[in-house]
């Protein structure tokens, strides 16, 4: 390591690195009240209500499938600003400011104006996965080299803890509105918005005063910081596809990971179309949620005995029983398994697949090629939401909208199959 090296490396300092955390233990709330939560319900029940149940679940899966869209087609200009150096902190508060202004504002829409809620959460969702692009981005200013994995797993369990916590107290908060001086759950809900808000907002505060980033030399941004994110984003595609292996992995998991990030998101609007009360519901979510984070460190340990591969297998092997178990289920009580069973595979498939990406890629070009992952784990949630809304729409059954996600967990399972390890490692070693 050069001297120009290590003076550029950052200092790890505690203050910077909470500070950083608390934002994904702020904007969390984001994903769990309100994208997991309590919008599904609210939308189904209160913007949509005269809608049929299949006709509210293609809405809200459009809502999902055009503001992933709108991320992964703004992905390659969003990275090629981050790369300028000493904006990413400035831009990541700009789309914190959409997010928080947006989810705040879903408080003052009224009932049946599903256009209005639609168009609210559709601005709120890119906020916070515009936001995360930057706050991704940040990591190498707040963690050297030697504490970069640990800084990196401490912002994901303070997501889940921070947006856990503030979801438990808004359940609570629709179960006894009347504690809080409410006139009932609807209100409640409605609150819970702002409370999403005001949370975002105020764990966004440290990493404004304390997380400072490097003042280094670049181009002014113009035109051409445009062109060359698309050029950049062409380049990458091109390497990866001459890379089979590489490649065929990547094809199997924006096929699977799309499954897992369709249940995450519509599993609550399918519970109420089949017949179960909101309230037991999103109950269900707390339990994801807390499961979730422990699981996660298990299935690590199940990668390093068994390999990674075999450890994705099997949680997308557990997301297909999950898939035909929910088919059948009539049952809220099953609900609450299905749930459990999801936190213990969620953060699995997750961090399986990123390790396991990790090994087939060439180490000196690891930002580029991850890059590109992140940018394919953006465009999940794409296809999913709008297929299981359209099959629903076609054979007019919710309970086959749900069923159908299995053709996107086996056809990547069958993509996965072909992907050889050992093969990827040698390749990707000799391209180092």
């Amino acid at each position: 390591m050069t001297t120009s090296d290590r003076n550029n490396m950052p200092i790890y300092d505690k203050k910077k690195v909470f500070s950083w955390a608390l934002y994904d233990w702020g904007n969390s709330a984001f994903a769990t009240t309100v994208m997991a939560g309590f919008f599904p319900v609210f939308f189904k029940q209160y913007w949509s209500g005269r809608s049929t149940a299949v006709e509210s679940t293609f809405r809200l899966g459009a809502a999902n499938s055009i503001a992933s869209l709108i991320i992964v087609v703004a992905a390659p200009v969003l990275g090629a600003i981050a790369d300028r150096g000493s904006v990413k902190k400035r831009l990541l508060l700009l789309f914190a400011f959409i997010g928080i202004l947006m989810t705040g504002a879903l408080f003052f829409v009224g009932q049946d104006n599903w256009i209005m809620a639609s168009a609210l959460y559709v601005l709120g969702l890119i906020g916070f996965s515009g936001g995360n692009i930057f706050y991704d981005a940040l990591l190498i200013t707040v963690a050297n080299k030697k504490k970069i994995d640990f800084v990196s797993a401490l912002g994901f369990a303070f997501g889940y803890l921070g947006g856990g916590l503030l979801f438990a107290f808004n359940v609570f908060m629709t179960q006894k509105p009347e504690l809080f001086g409410l006139s009932g759950p609807a209100e409640a809900v409605r609150i819970s918005f702002i409370s999403v808000a005001l949370w975002w907002a105020v764990f966004t505060l440290p990493l404004i005063i304390f997380v400072k980033e490097s003042k280094e030399k670049r181009e002014p941004f113009q035109m051409k910081t445009i062109r060359n994110g698309f050029k950049q984003l062409l380049h990458t595609f091109d390497e990866i596809r001459k890379l089979k292996i590489v490649f065929t992995f990547l094809l199997g998991y924006w096929l699977y990971i799309d499954g897992v990030d369709t249940i995450v998101r519509m599993a609550v609007d399918y519970g109420l179309a089949i017949g179960f009360k909101a309230e037991g519901l999103v109950l269900a979510l707390l339990i994801t949620q807390f499961v979730g984070f422990p699981s996660a460190i298990a299935f690590g340990k199940i990668g390093e005995r068994l390999g990674p591969k075999t450890g994705i297998f099997i949680a997308v092997g557990i997301y297909i029983l999950i898939t035909i178990w929910a088919y059948f289920m009539t049952l809220e009580i099953e609900f609450y398994l299905l749930a459990a069973g999801i936190g213990l595979v969620q953060g699995g498939v997750q961090s399986l697949s990123r390790s396991l990406y990790a090994r087939i890629i060439p180490r000196n070009k690891s930002a580029e090629f991850f890059g590109f992952y992140n940018m394919l784990g953006k465009f999940a949630a794409v296809i999913g939401p709008v297929f299981m809304g359209w099959v629903g729409i076609i054979s007019r059954d919710s309970r086959t909208g749900i069923l159908s996600l299995i053709v996107l967990f086996v056809s990547g399972a069958l993509l996965l199959s072909r992907v050889n390890v050992a093969e990827g490692i040698r390749v990707a070693h000799e391209l180092e």
